[in-house]
C-alpha cells in the first residue's frame, strides 16, 4: 500500500486539479436561472479521487472491502471525515469524470517519454514513481 507521504502528495495534486477543473467548468457553464442546492459533502471531491486512486494502485479487488477495512480503519488519520460505504458509492459518480481527466492529464500525461534511447538518462515520470515506490 502507499505510504502516508505518497497519499498526501496525490491528494494535493488532486486538490489543485479539482480546484482548477471546477473554475473552468463554472466559467464555461450556462446558467439555467434556477437556484441549486450546493451543500458541501463531509468527504471532499479530492479525497474521493485520492481514495479511488489508492484502490486502483493497491492489491484489493473489492472496493467495499478496501473502503471499509482499509480506509475507515487504517487511514482514519488521513481521511478523518469518512462517510459510510453506501454514501461513498453515491458520491463516487460525481467525481468519475474529473478523476478520469485527472489521471489522463496529470498522471498519465507525464508518462510519455520524448526520447526512448536507452543510453540517455530520463527523469522518472509520476506513474513510474507511484508504481515502484520511489515517490517522495
Amino acid at each position: 500500500m502507499l505510504s502516508g507521504n505518497k497519499v498526501i502528495k496525490i491528494f494535493y495534486m488532486a486538490y489543485d486539479f479539482y480546484k482548477f477543473f471546477n473554475e473552468t467548468v463554472k466559467k464555461h457553464s450556462i446558467e439555467d436561472g434556477k437556484k441549486h442546492r450546493d451543500k458541501p459533502c463531509r468527504l471532499s471531491d479530492a479525497e474521493m479521487i485520492t481514495i479511488l486512486i489508492m484502490f486502483h494502485l493497491g492489491g484489493y479487488k473489492c472496493l467495499k472491502h478496501f473502503y471499509i477495512n482499509y480506509i475507515c480503519r487504517h487511514c482514519h488519520h488521513l481521511f478523518p471525515k469518512t462517510v459510510s460505504y453506501n454514501r461513498f458509492v453515491e458520491l463516487e459518480k460525481k467525481v468519475a469524470a474529473p478523476m478520469l481527466i485527472f489521471v489522463k492529464q496529470v498522471l498519465l500525461g507525464k508518462c510519455t517519454q520524448s526520447n526512448p534511447a536507452p543510453q540517455q538518462t530520463q527523469s522518472k515520470s509520476i506513474c513510474e514513481e507511484l508504481q515502484f515506490g520511489n515517490f517522495g
